[in-house]
């Protein structure tokens, strides 16, 4: 989903997430109605959301409590999923101990390892270095389109109309206040997408377009 700032798409996806109640309507999951947290979905937020007074490890278990897991086995699983993100020697340490490329890669084993069908992201590379972003995109990449994943799907925030292509099948313009659909653009690229490709740069000049009328409906001058 993509739209100017104010709009609401954060709101939206915590109402997907099932922290927060819609106003009217609701929200469905798999033909299920979604009527409040859910271990089906997990988000992985902008400002990574770990609990300080936790380790590495500890926050990531705390995706499995609500499993019918042993302690033992439920730390087996989390530290799996700190390897999955390289972290493995880091799981005693506390989040102030750790970088924002780091924080960013606990929050993510965090809500794989809860082991959801959807997985929902609030700009989660935006207060990251490009390098170390581009690293955790492949990863999250890696991870989820393997053949032991759960997620079937997923649901990002961004502002960065090259990532959304390099990341998206669809892609979701909202524009105006309450939100509105300004346009709904189906990716059809083949993957891996490079932005040196003419198809590429296309779907970018594409989407441009069509973030100005939503600024326009959004009463945002364009410059």
């Amino acid at each position: 989903m993509v739209a100017p700032t104010g709009t609401g798409k954060t709101t939206l996806l915590r109402i997907i997430a099932g922290l927060r109640k819609p106003d009217s309507g609701k929200v469905l999951l798999m033909g299920e109605e979604v009527r409040g947290p859910t271990p089906k979905i997990s988000m992985i937020f902008q400002d990574f959301a770990l609990f300080p007074w936790l380790t590495a490890l500890e926050n990531v278990e705390v995706a499995l409590l609500h499993k019918r897991l042993s302690k033992d086995e439920r730390t087996k699983l989390a530290r799996r999923y700190l390897e999955l993100v390289g972290l493995e020697a880091f799981e005693n340490y506390y989040p102030r101990e750790l970088s924002g490329g780091m924080k960013q890669r606990v929050a993510i084993a965090r809500a794989l390892a809860a082991q959801p069908v959807l997985l929902l992201m609030d700009e989660p590379f935006a207060n990251l270095d490009a390098i170390t972003a581009e690293g955790l995109k492949s990863e999250i990449y890696n991870m989820v389109f393997n053949e032991e994943s759960t997620v079937k799907a997923i649901v990002m925030v961004s502002h960065n109309l090259e990532e959304v292509i390099e990341l998206s099948d669809r892609v979701i313009i909202l524009g105006g206040r309450p939100a509105t659909v300004i346009s709904d653009v189906s990716i059809d690229l083949p993957r891996p997408r490079s932005p040196r490709d003419k198809e590429f740069q296309d779907y970018l000049d594409l989407l441009y377009g069509e973030i100005s009328k939503s600024m326009e409906l959004a009463g945002i001058a364009k410059t």
